[in-house]
């Protein structure tokens, strides 16, 4: 049987491990606070959006519970634990960075191929958000959905089609999931609407470079929408030591005591 290459453990699932080993050991005790998303990230030496999702990934598997304006607190482990930690689950900044990489060529071209119908199915896509008014979670991601793939479709290419489909159902996944609910709402998606009007003009009006910046924009501000703080309480107040653990104390002080270990990233791009 012949050897088949290893693929290096997701960083993101690294850290996710560290915090679970942890919590197991009882360095932060149920329902302690665990230290602002920031800290981690400085003390880890990663970028926070790495950090985000370590945290989501273990919010899922019921280990923490993420309070939105308070903090990220620890959760009694589960009775019966699942393996969520052990699957292969690409982490929702790694998907947008492919989105962006894909979708900007997409739009590009699609500026130089598209054709008065082309242009009409996207107005009819645009066109279905102000006629409904008020819209649920499942009808925004649906539009969403119809917009990028309606982009795609202008270059008549079926591959392209299904990849673009593909990386945007990406987002279906527990991971991804759970963020959405903690950081989207109707003005999020209002201001996404806004952002497709103007790859939809761009494309319109046969400017390809335009379209191209136009849609990076859009993924790159999508990011940022998903990277935004959690609200942890002032630096001030955790710094004062307040309910810290030794864990949490270690963390701050850095240099050998700290419990977590660090993995440098040189090349990874800060989320905002």
């Amino acid at each position: 049987m012949p050897l088949e290459a290893i693929e290096p453990r997701r960083l993101y699932r690294q850290i996710a491990d560290q915090i679970r080993q942890l919590i197991d050991q009882g360095e932060y005790a149920v329902d302690s606070r665990l230290p602002a998303e920031r800290e981690l990230a400085d003390m880890l030496g990663v970028s926070r959006p790495t950090v985000r999702e370590a945290l989501i990934a273990l919010e899922v598997e019921g280990r923490l519970r993420i309070k939105v304006g308070s903090g990220i607190y620890v959760n009694a482990p589960p009775a019966s634990e699942h393996e969520a930690h052990a699957g292969p689950i690409e982490g929702p900044f790694e998907v947008l960075r492919a989105r962006a990489f894909v979708e900007s060529a997409v739009a590009e071209e699609a500026a130089r191929q598209a054709k008065p119908e082309d242009i009409a199915r996207l107005d009819a896509v645009l066109a279905e958000v102000d006629a409904r008014g008020t819209l649920n979670v499942e009808q925004w991601v649906a539009l969403d959905r119809s917009f990028h793939r309606a982009v795609a479709a202008v270059l008549g290419n079926l591959v392209l089609l299904r990849t673009v489909g593909e990386l945007f159902d990406q987002r279906i996944n527990p991971y991804f999931t759970q963020l959405a609910r903690h950081l989207e709402n109707d003005a999020t998606w209002r201001a996404a609407h806004v952002e497709h009007v103007a790859i939809r003009d761009a494309i319109a009006s046969h400017q390809p470079e335009g379209a191209r910046a136009a849609m990076r924009e859009h993924l790159e501000l999508s990011h940022q929408r998903f990277a935004r703080d959690f609200g942890e309480a002032p630096f001030a107040e955790t710094d004062r030591g307040l309910g810290r653990s030794p864990a949490t104390a270690a963390l701050a002080r850095g240099g050998a005591g700290n419990p977590l270990k660090t993995r440098k990233q040189p090349h990874q791009a800060a989320a905002c």
